[in-house]
């Protein structure tokens, strides 16, 4: 019976998508337009392009050898000179031989050193990574390299900052992990070392090496935090191959099917883009929307004008995520859950590992909060202090508000976990997540470790941390973005008041500047009246100002 409805789900979204622009795929009549506008009908209507929904996949484009995509339709992906061909493997090191180079920008990335230059954290040294802070997830890696370094791209040593790395720590590089799908590894004596249970040998792994396709990334990326989709809530391995487009339009293998390098493209082995509660950044290249979709926030971007009103205060993913932690259709099990709470204080399993029980959910609505780009996130030995909006000590918070010209309204993944604090001065203390996970699966033994990783000692205490995460992926189908009705026909899902959409005064006081007090009206029927209308800016009724509207100000 399952099977039966995930199937005929397919089928309904792929029908669905087919009317907004997924025709050409399977024909329909009347309905083959040149959807990707680059002069080329699709094969299924009897033009002669490949891909129509990729204006950089047509018969006049240049093909790129070997990355996999048949650029210019004529059937294959012509293949570069494989300088690899001839290889046998001889351990980790023999990439030096030819892309010494390489490792050392690779040795210098956040990637390897899992941590660099934060210009964007308010709060903290101007180093910042995963070694300095404290997340509402295991909380820190101090004390738990041995399982923390499963997801690091290193062979088992940890990184050691330099300007001049040793050759040892270039031999530690594990370039395969991004290079080579078919790779696996296990640790063996704290070091990492092929699986034998792979489904290629090893001289088969280096004569194939490619580009880093969206396994190689998602294999660390989607499985953060614990397992598949858990912390960053719109990330999971469903994205790899799913053909559900409602899951993902621009990953999904119906819809855009596109690459993690599509927008996070690398500079000498740096990558653009990192999420709110993310410390460091790797790549000074911007990530944004209009890097595709150039007209978007122009005044006549959008067929709805009123749209057009928002797209410099309201960010693209706002109207586009509705909601998060999706499930996709054609996963064999719907297990695209993410994670919303965790607790230390007891676990399911009766053997190492003794994992933390945690609660997770589905379609989950984001939480908007206004952001210009800069974040404040906890470090290592602060002070931690309560969130009187939410109760909470954070971890991280995206900073900005209403009023500030440099913020967007975005939204984003809301998590809880509870977490030690030492009583007398306020500091988190980083649970040592081996003692638990690897060795007792007591969280009191594992805070007690934690302070003694830390040098400090003293009574503690349980509290609730907890976090905001920038949501970018799982974006559907344009025609289930938001309406105006969603955010401003009730406050269940963006209570406007609580965003800083107050009046800057009394009525009595805002009202008479121009009239005398009347009976009140519905907000959008004073909206409509004195914006639209009579072009009065924000100012004259609230305390900030929309100066890019060109609206009239207050005299």
């Amino acid at each position: 019976m399952k099977r039966s409805l995930v199937f005929l789900t397919l089928a309904v979204v792929l029908v669905f998508s087919a009317q907004v622009g997924l025709a050409c795929y399977i024909g329909i009549p009347g309905q083959c337009a040149d959807i990707d506008d680059d002069g080329y009908a699709c094969l299924n209507c009897g033009g002669t392009d490949c891909d129509d929904h990729d204006a950089n996949v047509n018969p006049g484009i240049t093909e790129i050898p070997g990355d996999g995509i048949d650029q210019n339709c004529d059937g294959s992906d012509v293949l570069p000179v494989n300088h690899h061909a001839d290889l046998t493997w001889e351990g980790p090191g023999m990439c030096l031989t030819c892309h010494e180079s390489e490792a050392r920008d690779v040795y210098q990335s956040v990637m390897y050193q899992w941590e660099g230059a934060a210009p964007y954290m308010t709060t903290g040294p101007a180093i910042q990574g995963k070694t300095t802070g404290v997340n509402t997830y295991c909380g820190s890696i101090l004390g738990d390299w041995p399982v923390c370094g499963g997801c690091h791209i290193g062979l088992g040593e940890m990184p050691e900052p330099a300007q001049r790395p040793s050759t040892a720590q270039l031999q530690n590089i594990d370039c395969l992990i991004c290079h080579q799908a078919e790779y696996r590894r296990v640790k063996s004596s704290g070091v990492f070392v092929p699986d034998p249970k792979m489904t290629i040998s090893m001289d088969e792994a280096v004569k194939t090496l490619h580009k880093p396709n969206k396994y190689n990334c998602l294999q660390c990326h989607a499985k953060a935090g614990g397992g598949d989709a858990v912390k960053r809530g719109d990330l999971a391995l469903a994205t790899v191959q799913t053909k559900d487009a409602h899951y993902d339009i621009h990953m999904s293998t119906m819809g855009g099917n596109m690459k993690c390098q599509d927008c996070h493209t690398f500079t000498r082995h740096r990558v653009a883009g990192k999420g709110s509660d993310l410390r460091p950044t790797d790549s000074s290249v911007k990530l944004h929307c209009i890097n595709c979709h150039d007209t978007k926030l122009t005044k006549q971007g959008h067929k709805t004008a009123k749209v057009n009103d928002h797209v410099a205060k309201v960010a693209c993913q706002s109207c586009h995520i509705p909601y998060y932690a999706k499930d996709a259709v054609d996963t064999v099990e719907f297990n695209e859950a993410t994670e919303i709470h965790r607790t230390w204080t007891g676990t399911h399993a009766k053997e190492p590992p003794y994992h933390p029980i945690t609660e997770k959910a589905n379609n989950l609505m984001p939480k908007y909060k206004f952001w210009n780009g800069e974040s404040t996130n906890y470090n290592l030995y602060d002070e931690a202090v309560i969130d009187p909006e939410t109760g909470n000590y954070p971890t991280s918070r995206p900073v900005g508000d209403v009023a500030d010209p440099d913020s967007k309204l975005y939204p984003f993944k809301y998590k809880t976990s509870d977490y030690p604090i030492l009583i007398g001065t306020q500091q988190l203390i980083a649970l040592d997540t081996y003692e638990f996970l690897r060795v007792s699966g007591d969280y009191v033994a594992a805070t007690e470790a934690g302070l003694r990783n830390m040098g400090l000692s003293g009574d503690w205490k349980l509290i609730i941390t907890d976090t905001y995460q920038l949501l970018n992926h799982q974006v559907p189908p344009s025609f289930e973005m938001l309406t105006c009705d969603d955010c401003h026909g009730n406050t269940v899902r963006n209570d406007l008041a609580a965003l800083g959409y107050t009046l800057k005064d009394a009525d009595k006081v805002v009202c008479t500047q121009c009239h005398k007090m009347r009976r009140k009206k519905p907000h959008e029927r004073h909206h409509q009246t004195h914006v639209s209308a009579k072009g009065f800016d924000c100012s004259w009724c609230h305390a900030f100002s929309r100066p890019e509207r060109g609206l009239t100000m207050p005299k």
